[in-house]
């Protein structure tokens, strides 16, 4: 199944947009302060629920970062389940719909540990469950 993925935060970036989605603005949320940057386009899936009450988070892996405000047509590879204080905050991670490989699976593109690079650029201090779809 395909789904549209908004993206507010490129591929590379230390700065952290986030979208308000009452006007549809993006705006600068803050800079991460540590040497991480963002290993994948970082958005969310419109028409979606979290746990949070946002829209799902997703990741998208592309080889050159977009912008935000890009919609990307994308297809779910794996998810990392994940908690903070506020309960489940879910990241899908994908690959664009159009991917030429279309046996792409989460092993073959992040290996074990490079897995866990992902939930520490997004935020910090959060539990990790790796789900990786059949």
């Amino acid at each position: 199944m395909d789904f549209d993925v908004t993206i507010e935060i490129p591929k590379g970036q230390r700065n952290k947009y986030e979208m308000d989605h009452s006007t549809g603005r993006i705006r600068l949320d803050r800079m991460l302060f540590t040497s991480t940057r963002y290993p994948a386009d970082y958005g969310f899936i419109e028409e979606t629920l979290g746990e949070d009450g946002d829209p799902l988070d997703a990741l998208v892996l592309v080889d050159e970062p977009t912008f935000p405000g890009c919609q990307i047509r994308s297809r779910a590879i794996g998810m990392f389940r994940m908690t903070d204080e506020m309960g489940g905050d879910d990241k899908v991670l994908c690959v664009p719909a159009n991917d030429p490989r279309p046996g792409l699976r989460l092993s073959s593109v992040f290996p074990e540990n490079a897995a866990l690079e992902a939930p520490r650029a997004t935020s910090s201090g959060k539990a990790l469950l790796w789900w990786p779809p059949e």
